[in-house]
């Protein structure tokens, strides 16, 4: 008598891609790394607020330059005597916001440029991609300063003027991937089939560009992170007393001789905070590239 032998699941190509790219991920040890210290950093400035005692704003004159680790103000206090620790971690959510939000703008812009240029091409296209090169022509730093300068100082308006500096990589980017996918089978396909050059480019093509786009996405909140503050640092950017880890790196740089913790603490967490997101950067970019493969 035959015995019926159980037929496995049959594995989607997606699902296996998925589960390739994930272990890809997991063996890079940096990104896991960089995830770790961003997942670190966002509950330190989201929760922390709420539970650590002292506020961001209370002044106490009796603990002006307290040191780190040499009274109640555990990484020490500042010139009027606020907590340093509270601060640094107000500071970590503006300049997070700033980050994520300007990194959410440029991406939606830079694809949305990246692919109308690069399935059109032609006119339209070459039209586009000249102006994202002579806006590349100009330093981002001093492109950024001089829209600042133009502008008044607040979350919203610094977060605007970061994204306007940023999307121009991430519409190059784009642009590569839907000028190479427009010619595939797939897409001839559905233009053949009657689709609309909207439905090809926003449900055929762009699904398949996802993989560098999140790679560039998430470069470009470190890259945000940075630019905020070194606007904010310059006297550009958000301003006091809102603190934000550039202007706090701004008021300390007059107490380096006598209070160096001051400038170096918000630096580590600049530091830790732009290495992160390049560290996800790299290991999303190796995990998400098809021509590798689990050995």
């Amino acid at each position: 008598m035959a015995v019926a032998t159980e037929t496995p699941p049959r594995v989607s190509p997606a699902r296996r891609a998925r589960s390739r790219a994930l272990a890809r991920f997991v063996r890079h040890r940096l990104a896991l790394f960089g995830l770790g210290a961003i997942i670190v950093l966002v509950l330190l400035c989201a929760v922390g607020p709420y539970i650590w005692p002292y506020n961001d704003l209370r002044i106490d004159i009796r603990h002006r330059f307290a040191e780190p680790f040499m009274s109640a103000h555990i990484l020490g206090a500042d010139a009027l005597g606020r907590d340093l620790f509270a601060r640094l971690m107000i500071a970590g959510r503006v300049s997070l916001t700033v980050g994520f939000a300007a990194m959410a703008i440029s991406t939606v812009i830079g694809t949305f440029v990246g692919t109308i240029a690069g399935y059109f091409g032609g006119a339209i296209g070459s039209m586009l991609m000249r102006f994202v090169d002579a806006v590349l022509c100009f330093p981002s730093i001093f492109l950024l300063l001089a829209l600042a300068a133009f502008v008044q100082p607040n979350l919203f308006t610094i977060t605007l003027v970061i994204a306007a500096t940023a999307w121009m990589e991430v519409a190059r980017v784009v642009e590569a991937q839907i000028r190479s996918l427009r010619e595939r089978d797939f897409a001839l396909a559905a233009k053949v089939l009657g689709a609309s050059d909207a439905h090809i480019m926003f449900h055929e093509l762009l699904p398949n560009a996802v993989a560098p786009i999140v790679v560039a996405s998430t470069l470009n909140v470190a890259r945000a992170i940075l630019l905020e503050a070194y606007v904010s640092f310059l006297g550009y950017g958000i301003q006091p007393p809102t603190p934000s880890w550039g202007n706090m790196l701004n008021n300390a740089q007059e107490y380096l001789a006598t209070a160096p913790w001051l400038a170096l603490l918000p630096g580590l967490f600049i530091i830790l905070a732009v290495t992160g997101f390049n560290f996800v950067g790299d290991g999303l970019r190796d995990a998400l590239d098809p021509r590798l493969d689990i050995t």
